[in-house]
């Protein structure tokens, strides 16, 4: 039986609000890392709305000061909406061991992604099952710090 997308989607927003209301409730010690991965709050501009959303998202690779996503979604066939907004405004910001940043986001090259799916993997290995199930390229997005 095949889920509809609007409780998918639903899901993810309802267990996003949990995990955000749990980081803010305990000042970041509890929910500040799932598997491994370091979580991090993505501040994105709403393509339609034009206000601020925030979603909640591990990030599988955090090296100097650039920060990777993973748009899997897990692994269903649409781009999940916080990609869909930063593709349309790529300044974002991200809020990271309590301190939000000015970051510009960018999707991975295809040379790019190669490198970066074995690490990515590496952390988190049901990524590689999300891109079997995914019927799409799943996008990585590369954040790196931008001053405004």
């Amino acid at each position: 039986m095949k889920v509809p997308s609007s409780l998918i989607d639903r899901g993810f927003k309802s267990l996003n609000l949990v995990h955000r209301t749990l980081l803010r409730v305990s000042g970041g010690k509890i929910g500040a890392s799932a598997f491994g991965m370091q979580i991090v709050e993505l501040h994105t501009t709403g393509r339609i709305s034009g206000r601020e959303r925030t979603v909640v998202l591990a990030a599988p690779i955090t090296k100097d000061s650039s920060v990777v996503f993973v748009a899997s979604k897990g692994g269903d066939n649409r781009n999940p909406d916080w990609f869909e907004n930063l593709v349309i405004n790529p300044e974002v910001e991200i809020t990271r061991n309590k301190t939000r940043i000015a970051m510009r986001a960018r999707v991975a090259s295809a040379e790019e992604a190669s490198e970066l799916w074995p690490q990515i993997i590496d952390h988190y290995g049901p990524y590689a099952s999300y891109r079997r199930r995914a019927q799409r390229e799943i996008p990585l997005v590369v954040c790196d710090p931008h001053p405004r």
